[in-house]
């Protein structure tokens, strides 16, 4: 138990040093047991989730309506969207309410700091402190669709040429066929995928219906509808296209403050083609973090501020602790009109600063 007095009266001087102030003559001359301390305050931190899509259009998207019925995107693009948000309260001190009590050694392991598990007192300036995590998507260079399909992109071509040879009344230009190898056009590509796509998916009817001189059962049978699946969605990708879908996620901090009459903070922005951004950056529309207090009555500033003990009230009284009683407030993630998140937590800077006698506390 002496260890643990100790250890924590050698915190206690450490923290002394961060509390420093202009009012602050010399801490050396401080009376033995002095223990300064900060009101506490909330900082909300919203964790958040996006996934990006990076999406190829296939190169015969265009051909898609025409040959399948069916309508593809025609451009690429990078799309990202919200997946999850998640609101997580912490304590942290606030800088600007200090204040500063008498202690004897008996009272350092007391009842007193029971208060500082509750939250109502902070003993450290220490900042909480939260990793974030960022995951960026990975980009797709190489083309998609460069693997896909078995038939050639060469196909023969004929065309007429004339050679001239003398007859008896002349020169005459006699006809000669002849056949060269010519690249297939990107329509004709397209009417051979297509054609590829409606014959695989007969030959699967066919395989399931029994409609077949080749004969297959239990395993054989299913490894021939696989492939034969596989074979047609990547045909069928090379008019719809292909997407690469990769997670972003990143962790904000939103510190309510009295000085805001209605409570409306921008917790970070989301950009369509950037991904999460913080507040500041405009590129994205905003993701509002709204207040909405249960009680009725305004938070002022004054709130924030640490309360004035009476000298007369103090002397009847002893040494009085100040502490908070937080607010409870609605805490809404709000996307445009639409509500991501909502849930109720307290916040200490917007409620009331109070005090209470130490050795009411001592004596409990």
């Amino acid at each position: 138990m002496k260890k643990i007095t100790l250890l924590f009266s050698l915190m206690l001087m450490i923290s002394l040093n961060s509390f420093a102030q202009s009012e602050v003559v010399n801490q050396d001359v401080l009376p033995q047991g002095t223990v300064m301390y900060s009101l506490p305050r909330t900082s909300v931190n919203l964790i958040v989730e996006a996934e990006c899509e990076n999406f190829t259009a296939g190169p015969y998207a265009k051909y898609a309506q025409k040959y399948l019925g069916i309508v593809a995107r025609e451009s690429d693009e990078i799309s990202y969207t919200l997946k999850s948000i998640e609101l997580v309260p912490y304590l942290e001190a606030d800088y600007s309410t200090r204040a500063s009590i008498i202690l004897d050694k008996s009272a350092i392991s007391s009842t007193f700091f029971k208060i500082t598990n509750q939250g109502l007192v902070v003993l450290s300036d220490s900042y909480t402190g939260k990793n974030e995590s960022w995951r960026f998507p990975t980009l797709n260079a190489e083309d998609p669709f460069a693997a896909r399909g078995v038939n050639s992109n060469l196909t023969d071509a004929t065309s007429t040429l004339y050679k001239r040879v003398k007859t008896e009344t002349g020169f005459e230009q006699i006809p000669v066929q002849q056949r060269h190898v010519v690249e297939k056009t990107l329509e004709q590509r397209a009417q051979e995928a297509a054609e590829n796509i409606f014959d695989l998916r007969e030959k699967r009817k066919q395989i399931i219906t029994g409609d077949t001189d080749a004969t297959f059962s239990g395993e054989a049978l299913g490894a021939a509808i696989d492939e034969i699946t596989r074979l047609e969605a990547e045909y069928l990708s090379m008019f719809i296209g292909a997407s690469v879908t990769s997670t972003q996620k990143m962790s904000f901090d939103v510190v309510p403050s009295a000085a805001v009459a209605k409570q409306f903070y921008v917790a970070f922005r989301l950009s369509d083609t950037q991904g999460l951004l913080p507040a500041n950056n405009m590129s994205g529309r905003p993701i509002v973090l709204e207040l909405v207090m249960d009680s009725k009555e305004e938070v002022s500033e004054a709130s924030a501020e640490m309360e004035v003990v009476d000298p007369k009230l103090e002397k009847k009284l002893g040494q009085l602790v100040n502490y908070r009683i937080p607010a409870i407030a609605t805490a809404k993630v709000i996307d445009g009109k639409d509500v991501l998140l909502q849930t109720r937590i307290p916040i200490y800077q917007l409620g009331k600063t109070e005090t209470l006698p130490l050795e009411k506390i001592l004596t409990k």
